[in-house]
């Protein structure tokens, strides 16, 4: 297995260099950054297959958005026997920055590459229009359209409507609260869904919200000092659940949490079993984004030769969104959660999405 981490791109000659060695390393014959198919097929063999993926700010080791896209990474190596090249951004990096990171992988016969977060948009459009050979993957953006892109999407405001469901039943304060990392739309699906799921068990709870950050500054995914900030001053004006769509900055929130006895709400992965060991138990549920099967499914596709260009999205009648039960804190409303995800999935509730 190969596997590579560079915390930020290294520019230059040197870098590109250390991408071709770690791509001819243990992987056979490439053309064009193409493994060899397996005999009989026009597939690639699993085991020559070398995915370059790049993480969104945080990285591997964020307990939540990006660590998800690494356990369906994990698997792909795991069951497929591909090698692979994980990169990761860095704070307030220029867009120009991002393009590399992807140009490296396509130029270093890695392929598939894969972008985690929609903050590579640009990015994948510009890199993926010069590799046309490479498949391309980019989880949470549907605006680029080329015949090279697969765009993994989710319903993220059908999960949150489950968990928002959750805090209301769970709230015995009648407030509950909303963290969001940055004020983007896709965000905004977290807070819609939760806002309508905690509605409609409670028609006049209260909800407070609040983003970390605003656009170009997405800082608001890997501060958990500013996490925690925001949830203490949601607390101290009387909530006991919060909700946090923020990455990275989540910590901070379980943190505030733990401090003023309240309950959080986890986000993206199982959170009561990736946070650290003295908040987890603060972690009533959590809104799962099942990142690491969109992620895997695109890898397993391309070694069999059936990636789709476009759309794919992972909604809850299709597994890709959910809550978790970690911990039984959930156990008592699970009848109720189930009989709303019910409901979403046969249509009967058409979930908002702003």
């Amino acid at each position: 297995m190969l596997r590579n981490r560079f915390g930020k791109v290294v520019a230059g000659a040197a870098a590109g260099a250390m991408l071709l060695a770690a791509a001819a390393c243990g992987g056979g014959d490439t053309t064009e950054g193409a493994p060899s198919a397996a005999p009989g097929t026009d597939a690639p063999a699993a085991s020559k297959v070398k995915v370059g993926l790049a993480y969104d700010i945080g990285g591997r080791g964020d307990q939540s958005f990006n660590d998800s896209a690494a356990a369906g990474l994990d698997k792909a190596v795991a069951e497929l026997g591909v090698e692979i090249n994980e990169l990761e951004a860095g704070n307030g990096e220029a867009e120009s920055a991002k393009e590399e990171r992807l140009r490296l992988l396509a130029s270093g016969g890695f392929n598939p590459v894969i972008a985690v977060g929609f903050a590579y948009s640009q990015s994948v459009a510009k890199v993926a229009a010069e590799f046309p050979d490479t498949k391309f993957a980019i989880v949470d953006d549907e605006a680029n359209k080329l015949p090279n892109v697969s765009n993994l999407v989710f319903a993220e405001e059908q999960g949150s409507f489950l968990v928002g469901a959750a805090a209301a039943l769970k709230s015995t304060k009648g407030d509950i609260g909303f963290v969001g990392g940055v004020e983007v739309p896709l965000i905004k699906k977290f807070q819609a869904g939760f806002e309508a799921g905690a509605k409609a068990v409670k028609p006049d709870i209260k909800i407070q919200a609040k983003y970390l950050t605003q656009p170009p500054d997405f800082s608001g995914f890997g501060d958990p000092a500013k996490g925690k900030t925001a949830a203490e001053g949601m607390f101290d004006a009387g909530a006991d659940v919060v909700y946090q769509a923020a990455g990275g900055s989540g910590a901070g929130v379980f943190e505030a949490a733990k401090a003023a006895g309240g309950m959080a709400i986890g986000v993206d992965s199982d959170q009561a079993k990736t946070a650290d060991p003295t908040v987890a138990d603060v972690i009533i549920t959590s809104m799962l984004k099942k990142v690491d099967v969109a992620v895997f499914d695109f890898i397993k596709s391309y070694t069999t030769n059936s990636v789709v260009a476009g759309s794919k999205v992972y909604d809850l009648k299709a597994g890709g969104v959910d809550y978790s039960t970690t911990g039984g804190k959930v156990d008592d409303i699970k009848a109720q959660l189930d009989e709303y995800k019910a409901k979403i999935s046969s249509g009967e509730i058409t979930v908002p999405k702003e």
